[in-house]
């Protein structure tokens, strides 16, 4: 391949990195200016050929500077998920703790204030029953937050209770127990799910190992695919391929998750 041809083929790995770094919400603002992640993959490439390397490390570098946003994401979501996954446990033992104070005569103030402790989120809820504010609208607001949904049904049951007057106490008690068999529930899905997840990884990294497997046999795999158009033509499907898939298993787990 003539540089001309490197020169073009690093350009479109460089457009297609920054666009696949940017989120759909910022990519309006990224407009006037790349990001400092967007700029540093779009930098692989253009300094790797400027620097006059070898068309095969040019190659190389171009299908990093594609391949890095793209598992940058998918980390970014594992991420997401194990935190949602925390968050939400912290939604069970709130209820549990709430309906243990209350029960044991302690006012609703307390409780909020003791409960918010150990989970600092719980101070906006707390602060709303402080200064009378509407504090099943609280509980929503705190709601939003991933992993936390189930708090829709602690605002229902503070709201139902401050209207009829039922105790509050046997209420979150009742919506904890609800709460802790649709989590069992959950961690059983999870463990089905995480087979899936795993199975995926490891038909990700067998590519790998064929590589290698045809270098210790003498061949040259990785001069064929970073060197002969063919080869990069390969490499580029394999990695969509492979990304593609990983993809389609979050999406599949995300709908299972939801």
């Amino acid at each position: 391949m003539t540089a001309t041809t490197w020169t073009l083929v690093a350009a479109v790995c460089a457009a297609a990195a920054v666009v696949a770094a940017a989120p759909p919400r910022v990519r309006a603002v990224r407009r006037a200016g790349a990001s400092r992640w967007g700029l540093a993959v779009v930098a692989l490439p253009v300094v790797v050929l400027v620097g006059g390397a070898s068309p095969r490390l040019v190659a190389l570098a171009c299908v990093a500077a594609v391949v890095t946003p793209v598992a940058r994401r998918l980390w970014q979501a594992r991420a997401r998920r194990l935190a949602a996954a925390v968050t939400a446990g912290r939604v069970l033992e709130t209820c549990e703790a709430l309906a243990a104070e209350l029960s044991a005569g302690r006012p609703p103030a307390v409780a909020l204030d003791r409960a918010a402790l150990d989970w600092p989120a719980l101070a906006t809820v707390a602060e709303a029953h402080r200064v009378g504010a509407d504090v099943p609208v609280a509980w929503r607001n705190l709601a939003t937050v991933p992993g936390a949904a189930d708090l829709r049904v602690v605002a229902a049951a503070w709201q139902v209770s401050s209207r009829t007057g039922e105790g509050l106490a046997d209420t979150l008690e009742r919506v904890a127990v609800g709460l802790r068999d649709a989590q069992a529930t959950a961690r059983v899905v999870r463990g089905e799910l995480s087979s899936a997840r795993a199975t995926a990884r490891l038909v990700a990294v067998l590519p790998l190992l064929a590589l290698a497997m045809g270098n210790g046999a003498g061949g040259d795999p990785w001069g064929f695919l970073l060197g002969h158009p063919v080869g990069l033509g390969c490499l580029v499907l394999g990695l969509a391929l492979m990304l593609a898939g990983l993809a389609w298993i979050e999406a599949l787990a995300r709908e299972v998750d939801r």
